[in-house]
């Protein structure tokens, strides 16, 4: 794993190779986060996003080197004066695609709000939904039942977020149900197939706030 730096200095990379953010929140799938990082980084550059609470789950020692994660530290860390780049927003420019997986029904719920109290619902809460965003919940079965979730899932649905369903096994907690995250290889391939049409790597940059992003 690299360590976070300013998101400015990876705009010069190839464009042909589709800008992922990958976002951890609150679960015990985030275990699987890292191999989540490793399928991605095969097609796409990638940066990474953890909550405090995903960071229980989340090895950074094991995710792929070239992979930058961000965590709410870092959220206003470099930030000194006005005019200086705000992570989240430098994050959201930069980014061709953002997946959130695992979605804890706590970030759900906050994203359903319109909350932003942390780095990844600040992302959220800016995000251009002309760029696709999926999310991939991982929660017990009593909780994803809720008819909180269900709602929430409505709200989210029609801002233009698309959903990988929850799967039926043998969860963490041992009660067997619907709820676990979709497998890494699952979302990653939702993911390309339903963005395989459209063109990336041409992303505002920073210095040049004025360039276009085809949509």
């Amino acid at each position: 794993m690299t360590t976070s730096e300013p998101v400015q200095g990876s705009w010069e990379l190839e464009p042909s190779r589709p800008r992922v953010l990958l976002a951890a929140s609150g679960s015990v799938a985030a275990i699987k986060f890292e191999s989540l990082c490793r399928v991605f980084s095969e097609w796409a550059e990638v940066r990474a996003v953890a909550t405090k609470s995903s960071l229980h789950f989340v090895d950074r020692s094991s995710l792929p080197s070239d992979v930058i994660l961000y965590t709410d530290d870092d959220e206003w860390s470099t930030w000194t004066k006005i005019g200086d780049e705000v992570l989240h927003i430098e994050l959201r420019k930069w980014a061709d695609i953002m997946v959130i997986a695992p979605l804890s029904a706590n970030t759900l719920a906050k994203i359903a709000g319109g909350l932003c109290d942390n780095l990844l619902t600040c992302i959220v809460r800016a995000w251009d939904y002309k760029k696709p965003i999926f999310v991939a919940p991982a929660m017990n079965t009593f909780m994803w039942n809720n008819p909180f979730t269900a709602r929430h899932i409505e709200t989210i649905s029609q801002l233009g977020i698309s959903l990988v369903p929850p799967t039926t096994k043998r969860l963490a907690c041992g009660d067997y149900g619907n709820g676990a995250m979709a497998e890494p290889s699952q979302i990653h391939t939702t993911v390309r197939l339903a963005c395989k049409s459209q063109t990336f790597g041409m992303g505002i940059s920073p210095a040049n706030p004025s360039s276009s992003r085809p949509v």
